[in-house]
């Protein structure tokens, strides 16, 4: 996931007869234009494409109907440089199956005062075309996306651009696969969920494999590939000593990187885009999968612990996102706190499987004692995350709906060394306080594994969330627990 410009999104313009054919080749150019500009717009990582003007409900239904259908369209851009009368927008709206973003914009960015007149009025109409469009999908409840603004402003083409991504996300979770080695950690409730009613909402299917499929692969695993292998983690990390060739947990490295070969020829042979695992179900394996499972999330990835498959989703979805963007994504669990008034933080991690994306500077590969899981000492990458601005995320199962749960949050430098703790972390501040931010995450029922991001914003993950047709809770600078319960309330009657 080098690059997102493979995928397209199509810019239609709404328009009519009525004005006749000069006015609809003015109506065209400026489309081209306009279409020209955001397709070279660094803050759009897609390309953006053209389509003729369109004037009669059946020119509607005809590039909703191709929208659908092509393979490379991720979503619509939609405009009204004149008045579209909205009753021809009912049929393709109600076919569209992709993405759409309604674009209330003009061609031209000032109102040209000494030379205005109606024939300019009658081209530049979106201030009530828009208008129009707008009042149609309302009409039809359906969501969408709704910038404003003059197609030149840059924070115009970051919202854009933004949405662009979100769909990108949507776009991959489409016919995606997702395996689940074994179950979910036994009585743990959070990580169950509807599987069926997760495919027919997301589009992407969660299916079980047993360990001992994995397991035959990762016994099948090259000698040539393994050397391969052991020599890239030489020149990527920080090998610690014990782990070199011939030392005395060198075949701890070794078995390692065989589980994480295996990993990647199972994936690679499912043409799956994630996966899940248990510690309690790792029959035939030496080890738990501690630097395979960060590896595999750096490469792209989805995963989560425990049998998480809505969060493994999720994680894939946030990588593609962030294609290209500086910054990481990866799986991630609140595990402790520091209740120092002062400066109260969570401490982030998990037992071995956080994403190297995130590291500031270059990971250590080291060799603990995992006193959980009943396994052979795994290998794993040791890091302290990057600080910075960044998100959690989390999908949950609220047995009527999904509910997307963020939260927003400022990634901190460690305050002190960790140098007994074997495994990546970070520490963030939750907004808008701790003890605001952590007790909303708690009444919204969030879960304790998330999506971690360094490089998405909370417009994208709500972006997201309306694609999805999921319910979206927000927890950021802005939350009050009194309004927080209220919406909550409100929502629980809005899905009843």
């Amino acid at each position: 996931m080098t690059s997102l410009k493979s995928l397209e999104v199509w810019f239609v313009t709404g328009s009519q007869h009525l004005y006749g054919e000069e006015t609809l080749k003015q109506v065209a150019a400026h489309s081209k234009t306009i279409v020209a500009s955001l397709d070279d717009a660094p803050q759009i990582p897609v390309t953006v494409v053209y389509k003729p003007t369109v004037k009669t409900t059946e020119e509607i239904y005809q590039v909703c109907m191709e929208a659908n259908a092509n393979p490379k369209c991720i979503g619509i851009i939609a405009w009204m440089h004149t008045f579209s009368p909205a009753k021809m927008w009912i049929a393709g709206l109600k076919i569209l199956q992709k993405p759409l973003c309604h674009f209330h914009t003009q061609f031209n960015r000032d109102i040209p005062w000494a030379e205005i007149d109606m024939d300019f009025m009658n081209l530049n109409q979106s201030a009530h075309g828009d208008r129009e469009f707008g009042f149609i999908m309302s009409r039809m409840r359906l969501r969408r996306k709704v910038v404003v603004g003059h197609w030149q402003d840059a924070a115009v083409l970051a919202s854009i651009g933004g949405w662009t991504r979100a769909a990108a996300g949507w776009h991959d979770w489409q016919g995606a696969k997702f395996v689940r080695f074994g179950d979910n950690m036994r009585y743990v409730a959070v990580t169950e969920g509807d599987k069926v009613e997760a495919e027919i909402k997301f589009g992407y299917s969660v299916n079980t494999h047993g360990v001992g499929d994995l397991v035959k692969l990762i016994k099948e695993v090259a000698d040539a590939d393994l050397q391969k292998l052991l020599s890239e983690y030489e020149d990527s990390y920080q090998i610690e000593s014990s782990l070199k060739k011939d030392k005395e947990k060198y075949q701890s490295l070794v078995e390692a990187a065989r589980i994480e070969l295996g990993l990647k020829y199972f994936l690679e042979q499912g043409n799956y885009k994630g996966f899940t695992d248990t510690f309690e179900d790792l029959h035939g394996m030496l080890q738990l999968p501690g630097i395979g499972a960060q590896r595999m999330m750096a490469a792209g990835y989805g995963f989560a612990g425990e049998g998480d498959w809505k969060t493994a989703a999720l994680v894939r979805a946030m990588k593609v996102m962030g294609t290209g963007l500086p910054g990481g994504n990866s799986f991630m669990e609140d595990y402790t706190y520091h209740f120092d008034p002062a400066n109260s933080l969570v401490l982030g991690s998990h037992m071995l499987e956080i994403c190297p994306s995130i590291a500031s500077g270059k990971p250590f590969c080291e060799v603990h004692p995992l006193g959980i899981g009943g396994k052979a000492d795994p290998a794993r990458l040791v890091f302290n995350a990057a600080a910075g601005p960044a998100l959690n995320a989390s999908i949950i199962d609220m047995g009527n709906r999904f509910r997307m749960l963020i939260n927003e949050v400022v990634a901190l430098a460690p305050i002190q060394g960790l140098p007994k703790l074997p495994v990546a972390r970070v520490l963030w501040k939750p907004y808008p306080d701790m003890q605001t931010g952590c007790a909303a995450w708690i009444l919204a029922g969030g879960a304790h594994h998330t999506g971690y991001s360094q490089n998405l914003s909370t417009e994208q993950m709500e972006d997201f969330s309306d694609m999805a047709g999921i319910e979206c809770v927000v927890i950021d600078k802005d939350t009050r627990l009194r309004e927080l319960k209220n919406q909550l309330r409100w929502s629980d009657a809005a899905y009843r």
